[in-house]
């Protein structure tokens, strides 16, 4: 069941399961999207229907603007909405919980997550962008060695903020258990069929739900 969700400087959408398992994910959107994103939707779909309340939410900076990718300044403030949304999930959840997020929502929980290990008990990352497209010495893994949060890595083979091979390099830096799930032909916007529920299988296993 999907409901509107705001409270406390959090708003997104609410996927309740049908048969809850306890667990529950926190997703959010990319820098031009928002938390309706097909791409969000349909996981978090997947996940309610696999027992997990699932919450799609918008970052600070989109709830401030309708339109438009955040502003350098803009990251801080981002990843405290993070840590607020993960929180407030956690008090509703009685099992296990996923933090996650598309390309610039993802690094931003990813960081939230490194220097707090205690937020989230996995970690979903569709599309993280590990560096701009065609400015592959611009990276952004300077955090990966104090990442400890087991993590499901989403990706494109088309992807052009990171090809496949630079994933699978930059993963040996992260010092906890990391999977990489390679999605064969997809872009950075992992338009790709039946792909939530392969997420949802890897990630379940990986969490030991």
């Amino acid at each position: 069941m999907e409901e509107a969700f705001a409270d406390d400087g959090v708003r997104g959408v609410l996927d309740r399961p049908e048969h809850p398992r306890g667990g529950a994910l926190a997703l959010t959107h990319g820098a031009g999207s928002d938390c309706r994103a097909p791409l969000l939707e349909s996981m978090a779909r997947a996940f309610a229907a696999a027992g997990l309340l699932a919450l799609r939410y918008d970052l600070p900076f989109r709830q401030r603007r309708a339109h438009g990718p955040p502003g350098p300044a803009a990251a801080a403030g981002d990843r405290d909405g993070v840590a607020r949304a993960v929180e407030m999930l956690r008090a509703m959840a009685s099992g296990p919980l996923i933090a996650g997020g598309h390309s610039y929502g993802g690094r931003l929980t990813a960081m939230a997550a490194a220097a707090n290990p205690r937020m989230a008990d996995a970690l979903l990352l569709l599309s993280y962008p590990l560096h701009p497209p065609n400015q592959p010495e611009k990276s952004r893994t300077a955090f990966f060695p104090d990442w400890r949060v087991p993590a499901l890595f989403v990706h494109g083979s088309r992807d052009p903020f990171g090809t496949l091979a630079e994933m699978r390099d930059a993963l040996r830096q992260i010092p906890a258990r990391v999977e990489l799930l390679p999605v064969d032909g997809a872009g950075h916007d992992l338009a790709c069929a039946g792909l939530a529920a392969a997420v949802v299988e890897r990630l379940c296993a990986l969490v030991l739900f």
